[in-house]
């Protein structure tokens, strides 16, 4: 039986570092004797740990076959559930594996400033496993969205700090998303001046802009003369996201954004060293990688976001090929020792796949040596499946954050979720952002009338 089982295991992929529920304090401080230890481990051999625990996990669970519905009773009957123990990414202890994806919120002021309720938002929510914050700009240029922050100057620093501490005073582990628009920007975010691209090629809708949704324009394809000037803007931006206290940062090389915008071969129509084959395409995205990673100073803190399939914003076309492209892109990005990928499995918020375009998506993630954060459209129970099928490592979780602060607990009791109107996704002030309650603090009350109301 045992035999049988540690092969199941096997092929189940690679899985993260996951305590299970008879995995003891004793036992975690005998695989990790230090943080020292924790930070000298290759990806290599953290995978090894972490396929040894899960296997150990399961075992002890009593799992015996490949059998689906038994292996839920087994751990059904243990009252614990993978997806709520705790993990260890890279040396940072995670209660769960669960992960607050980025959200756009819109509450900072015109001059990238979050906004001190930002604060409460966060922490409301730090029983995430790992947050992941809004996209925030790397540089003025950077703009693509009215009253969104930033992290390019001393004062943004000063304003970012009181929000991480108070996540960290209630527990969490918290990353900024590093971004940069490109062309889904509008010329009233620059003073006049158009966004830039890899190429002038017009975005399809309307930005989000101070004052109404302006259509979009076709933006300036950048020059390479001003690429070196930008890296240094993903460097001291990461540089500035260690000083403000983060534990990490995630860059943002999806949804049709900058980074993405030269890997899709519908937006990169360049004739340069920057345009044309894959090689050349992934080129300046890795770069940006590298610079972030010298700017924070810890490649173990470094995550990247990529949605290959994704076409919901400004209806980008998807890359002509986008297993090759990305496969190449992430293959290269396994080589850098990250802290994750986090991919947006399809068309987000819509469906899992494309009708007419077939992705592997484990296909992708088994081109990354590191731990795959895997979002769109999970539920409890499919994540928990994907868990322990070894299919990912983590799970993030979007909208459901916004109306339920206590989403973690919600989810383990099968609870009722709250759902938050559209009219308090982008902008405002606190109102429907940061004074949502927990089940705990409004039991008995419809909490989407008392927030609305």
């Amino acid at each position: 039986m045992a035999t049988h089982m540690r092969m199941a295991c096997m092929k189940s992929g690679r899985p993260g570092v996951s305590f299970g529920p008879t995995t003891s304090n004793e036992n975690r401080r005998a695989n990790f004797s230090s943080d020292d230890d924790r930070g000298r481990l290759s990806v290599r051999s953290q995978n090894t740990t972490r396929l040894i625990i899960r296997m150990q996990y399961l075992y002890m669970c009593g799992t015996k076959d490949l059998d689906g519905s038994t292996r839920y009773r087994r751990l059904e009957m243990n009252k614990q559930r993978l997806l709520f123990t705790p993990f260890l990414l890279g040396s940072l202890k995670l209660p769960n594996h669960i992960v607050m994806a980025p959200l756009t919120r819109s509450r900072a002021n015109d001059e990238g400033i979050p906004s001190p309720f930002a604060a409460k938002y966060y922490s409301d929510r730090a029983t995430a496993g790992l947050i992941i914050s809004e996209g925030t700009n790397i540089s003025a240029q950077a703009r693509g969205f009215a009253f969104t922050p930033g992290i390019w100057n001393d004062a943004q620093v000063e304003a970012w700090k009181p929000i991480v501490d108070a996540v960290h005073q209630s527990g969490g582990t918290f990353y900024l998303q590093l971004w940069h628009t490109g062309r889904i920007s509008h010329p009233s975010l620059h003073g006049g001046a158009l966004p830039i691209a890899p190429s002038a090629v017009t975005p399809i809708g309307h930005a989000f802009a101070k004052e109404g949704k302006p259509d979009y324009v076709t933006p300036r394809a950048v020059e390479a003369s001003e690429l070196p000037g930008i890296l240094d803007e993903y460097s001291v931006a990461a540089a500035n996201a260690k000083r403000a206290g983060f534990d990490g940062v995630e860059i943002h090389s999806a949804n049709a954004y900058f980074l993405d915008q030269w890997l899709r071969d519908s937006t990169n129509l360049r004739t340069d060293e920057y345009g044309g084959s894959v090689e050349n395409r992934v080129r300046f995205p890795l770069a940006a990688v590298r610079a972030t990673i010298e700017g924070f100073g810890d490649a173990s803190r470094v995550g990247v976001r990529v949605a290959p399939l994704d076409i919901l914003t400004c209806k980008t076309p998807l890359d002509s090929n986008p297993s090759e492209t990305y496969g190449h892109y992430i293959s290269e990005l396994s080589k850098l020792g990250l802290s994750h990928l986090h991919m947006v499995e399809g068309v987000g918020k819509q469906s899992r796949q494309l009708e007419g375009v077939s992705l592997d998506f484990q296909a992708l993630r088994h081109r990354f040596d590191g731990v795959y954060i895997a979002n769109n459209m999970y539920t409890s129970e499919t994540a928990e499946s994907a868990l322990v099928a070894g299919e990912v490592d983590l799970v993030s979780f979007g909208r459901l954050f916004l109306a339920n602060p206590d989403l973690v607990e919600r989810l383990r009791t099968g609870a009722e979720l709250a759902e938050a109107p559209m009219e308090f996704w982008y902008g405002g002030t606190n109102r429907g952002y940061s004074d949502w309650p927990t089940l705990a603090n409004s039991p008995s009350k419809d909490i989407a009338e008392e927030v609305a109301g």
